[in-house]
Order: structure tokens, then C-alpha cells, then sequence
């Protein structure tokens, strides 16, 4: 293991940290910063705003969007594992049974702590 082979990973890790730190400075020369009222309001799809800008939204809209991101990634998973069905041991096979075992119980959990359904 030389240093010439650990010459790109370095460069590359350089680039990733210095990239967004400069990119960042950069956009102070670039925007406008003159103050105006109009851009202190708060922004309504155009409209003038109403009452307050901070309301309280229920935690359960999140949770269903939550519970629905976790289960498209998962579904994504699990159709590539489906297509590799045959060719997979039985061990591998027991081990795709509880992680799907572990998830379901999560999400009723989950549901269940939202009091959505009743087991």
C-alpha cells in the first residue's frame, strides 16, 4: 500500500470538503443584499399572509409520510431480492422472514402509538 494509491481518494476528499465550503462563501458575493419589507414578510404562494406564519400541524401527517417512505424504499429492496428468489439459500431466506417480521412489528407499533389501529 503506497501513497501514490491513496493519491485520488485524498484529492477526491479534499474536493468534497472543500467544494460546498467555497461554494457557500462564494454565494455572499453573488446574492443581493439589500433589505426590503416586502422580503422580511412571510411568503403564501403570493398572497398576503394571514395571522400567524407558525401554526402547530399534527404529528400523525408525518408519521404517515414517514411510515410511506420507509415502506417505498423497502418495497424497492425487496424486488430486487425477489428476483434473486431462486438462486438464495435458506438461511438467506430466514433472514428475509425476520427482517420482515421485525418491520411489521415497528409499523403496528407505530400505528398503534398513533392509535390508528387497535391490536
Amino acid at each position: 500500500m503506497l501513497v501514490e494509491d491513496y493519491l485520488p481518494v485524498a484529492v477526491f476528499a479534499l474536493v468534497v470538503i472543500l467544494f460546498p465550503v467555497l461554494a457557500f462563501y462564494a454565494s455572499r458575493f453573488f446574492r443581493p443584499t439589500k433589505r426590503m419589507a416586502q422580503k422580511e414578510m412571510t411568503y403564501e404562494c403570493g398572497e398576503v399572509p394571514i395571522g400567524q406564519a407558525q401554526i402547530q400541524f399534527h404529528f400523525q401527517y408525518y408519521m404517515f409520510g414517514i411510515i410511506f417512505v420507509i415502506f417505498d424504499v423497502i418495497t424497492v429492496f425487496l424486488m430486487i431480492w425477489a428476483l434473486a428468489f431462486s438462486g438464495l439459500s435458506d438461511l438467506a431466506k430466514i433472514y428475509m422472514a425476520v427482517f420482515l417480521s421485525i418491520l411489521l412489528i415497528g409499523v403496528s407499533y407505530a400505528l398503534k402509538k398513533e392509535e390508528i389501529i387497535w391490536i
